[in-house]
């Protein structure tokens, strides 16, 4: 039987009465000196009372739904930080994107070259080096130059894929398929790269130099002379 003033077996509602009915002096009892312990100035000790075996099934249905809650958002945020703790560093932080690949590639003018006997007239040869500088490797997917009138092959074929911090020769071979479509000075030709990596597709022209220029001119003016040699002439 609990304390306080009332029947012996009271109502609904009766005990939150007792404790409006109850002295100012002395500590409340029963159910309402539980909620007074859990909530009240010198409540510390009466929350230990909630949490302990007994003190806790004391508690109303509302205060130890709450009291349920918050233990279980403690437990959630330990778990979490502990997960957080054990993850591999290197999948915490993204890794970031390679570059694009004409930042990362170089084109080189080497020199001409001979044909070799046999080839069919107007063409000539001009070797090149690609190099890769960094990150994933480098695909050339198509090569190409501005001059209607000329047909370019290259060896290797396209496509082919060059790694990180290496080089690759290219022998350029032009064929003057129409002269009148070709330049008598090429003043500053340029090569028209595909190149594909990890992070893009990019068509970017590629500015030889002077010697590039010259070399290129003086095989078009050879190619397209009625005085030019036995290979490259019409």
């Amino acid at each position: 039987m609990s304390g306080g003033v009332g029947p012996v077996e009271p109502g609904e509602g009766t005990r939150a009465r007792e404790a409006e009915d109850a002295p100012e002096t002395g500590a409340p009892r029963g159910r309402t000196a539980l909620r007074h312990g859990c909530h009240g100035f010198h409540g510390w000790h009466g929350f230990h009372g909630c949490l302990g075996f007994h003190g806790f099934h004391g508690c109303d249905g509302r205060r130890r739904r709450a009291l349920l809650g918050a233990l279980a958002a403690v437990l959630l945020l330990t778990a979490g930080a502990l997960l957080w703790g054990a993850w591999p560093q290197e999948r915490q932080q993204a890794a970031p994107q390679p570059r694009f690949p004409s930042q990362v590639v170089e084109v080189e003018y080497l020199g001409p070259l001979s044909v070799p006997p046999g080839t069919r007239p107007r063409t000539f040869a001009l070797e090149v080096l690609l190099r890769v500088e960094s990150g994933p490797p480098v695909t050339a997917t198509r090569l190409a130059q501005p001059y209607a009138g000329i047909f370019l092959t290259s060896a290797p074929r396209t496509p082919f894929r060059t790694t990180a911090g290496s080089a690759r020769k290219i022998v350029i071979t032009m064929h003057v398929t129409d002269c009148e479509n070709v330049p008598t000075d090429a003043g500053l030709p340029f090569l028209d790269v595909t190149l594909r990596n990890a992070r893009a597709i990019q068509d970017h022209s590629f500015i030889l130099g002077s010697r590039y220029a010259q070399d290129l001119s003086q095989a078009l003016q050879v190619a397209c002379s009625n005085e030019s040699g036995n290979h490259q002439n019409a």
